[in-house]
């Protein structure tokens, strides 16, 4: 059990739920305000946040994976 990696993966986890809890919510912003010049811009960062949050949370539980099973 390496406890460095079960702490990485521990902290981008924890990314991951706050991406996944912002991401949606400027998402769904930015479609309430379409006519706003600022649209795309705030629509690109909330699919950006929403695709982090997934990448973070598949590298956060592989890093955890690889702590609980690592044989050194």
């Amino acid at each position: 059990m390496n406890k460095e990696l079960l702490f990485k993966g521990l902290q981008r986890l924890f990314v991951a739920l706050v991406m996944a809890f912002t991401g949606p919510v400027i998402y769904s912003s930015s479609l309430k305000n379409e006519e706003h010049p600022l649209f795309i811009p705030v629509l690109v960062l909330g699919i950006g946040l929403c695709f982090g949050a997934i990448y973070f949370g598949f590298k956060g539980i592989a890093l955890l994976v690889k702590g609980f099973f690592n044989e050194n």
